[in-house]
Order: structure tokens, then sequence, then C-alpha cells
């Protein structure tokens, strides 16, 4: 199956989940993701607002939040064509929409994404070894591709948070792709070695 096809395929199946079904697991996925040393050890931590289907991280946010953690999403800014930079988020912060629909901060307490300790990615699928495949825009693997050049100070750390059903036996890498060093689901919480 192409990369093309699977992310047809499974952002299909996600968003056709019941509106139940989808948020008890982003609850479960919540239980399973706040046990992970990653995120307890980390205090400044991206994240996402959930969009086509993704599961939705506020049940995370909102232990992250009462942990204090400082939570930032990402924003499209003039100043960096194709690549992320975070904005501070607090749970009453305005938002507006981006060019591709997403909500971004209005206020803008901006960061530069090596500033950060962890990002909380969305991804279309993943597989155990901590390969995932995105919407296809490459924002996430240009902003972060920092990191592959890196032999010592590796963060921020990524931690994938997805459905079990995005879950698949083996993802063929291109050399661009930054690997996960967790994934969350609903069902289990993959630690990638």
């Amino acid at each position: 199956m192409t990369s093309q096809t699977l992310r047809q395929t499974i952002r299909q199946q996600r968003k056709t989940l019941p509106y139940r079904v989808a948020a008890a697991c982003a609850e479960q996925m919540a239980q399973q993701a706040r046990k992970h040393p990653l995120i307890l050890r980390s205090q400044r931590i991206a994240a996402y607002l959930a969009s086509d289907g993704e599961i939705d991280p506020l049940p995370l946010l909102e232990y992250l939040w009462s942990s204090g953690k400082q939570i930032y999403l990402p924003v499209l800014v003039p100043f960096s064509r194709q690549k992320l930079w975070f904005a501070g988020f607090n749970r009453n912060d305005m938002l507006e929409r981006n060019r591709f629909g997403i909500p971004e901060p209005v206020k803008r307490r901006l960061i530069k994404p090596c500033a950060l300790d962890l990002v909380l990615t969305p991804l279309v699928a993943f597989d155990p070894a901590g390969h995932r495949i995105g919407m296809g825009g490459g924002f996430y693997d240009r902003t972060f591709a920092f990191l592959q050049q890196r032999q010592h100070w590796r963060k921020p750390r990524m931690v994938g948070l997805a459905y079990e059903l995005q879950k698949q036996t083996c993802i063929e890498p291109n050399n661009w792709d930054v690997p996960l060093n967790a994934i969350a689901t609903e069902a289990q919480l993959y630690t990638v070695r």
C-alpha cells in the first residue's frame, strides 16, 4: 500500500469513529501517556489541537496543565516558511484559524523548536519502531530536522499520539523522516529503543 493510500484509509477510519469511542480513547491514551518518563521529566511541551479525526490530546493537556507544565501549540509564521514555531497556550486563550484551518493562539509568545523539551505529535500512521506517516506536508520533519544532525543534546523528544487502529507492522522511513521516541495510544505505550 502506498503512503497516500494508507493516509486516505486511516484518515477515513479515524474520522468515522463514534464520538463516544473517540472520547474514551482520548482519555485512555492520556492515562497511558502521563506515566511516561519523557512526559514526567519535561517542562516545555508542544502539543496540537485535534483536527481531521486525530486523537484528542486535551485530556492529556489537562493533566499537564495541572502538573504545572508549559504547553505550546505549533504556529505558522511568515518569517520561517515551511517550518513551525511554537506559541504558549493556556486553557482560555483565544484562537484563530491558520491557512490550513488549524487553530492557533492569537496572542503569540513564540519559542523556537529547539527550546522545547517534548513534542506531542499528531500522525496518520506509526509503527512500533518509531516511524510515522504524517499528513504529507512535511512541517514536523522540516522543523525538527536538526535532531538528525545532533550527536548528543537530543531535545526535544518526540512522542506520537494516536489510536491503536493507526498502528502498522512496518513503515519504510524516508531519509528526512524524524523518528519518534515513543507512541501513546489508548491501548499501549510504545517506547522506541
